[in-house]
């Protein structure tokens, strides 16, 4: 498990602001073939989100975080 979790911050470190800017686009076209596509970029958008903010700024709005108070 801890390969792929450091492959996959790997990929995330390459990946550019045109990169994310395509992930970001095919997640407002939402023009997939099956739901599970669309969850997987969702879910790679929120990996970028974590280790990489800056990249993904301009796309939070997508991510639909929410601060939840459960008091």
């Amino acid at each position: 498990m801890g390969i792929t979790l450091s492959l996959i911050h790997e990929e995330i470190s390459a990946l550019s602001a045109e990169d994310v800017a395509e992930l970001a686009k095919r997640l407002e076209q939402d023009d997939y073939s099956n739901p599970f596509e669309a969850l997987q970029d969702w879910h790679l958008l929120r990996a970028i989100a974590f280790q990489r903010q800056d990249l993904v700024k301009p796309y939070l709005y997508l991510l639909d975080l929410e601060a939840f108070d459960e008091a």
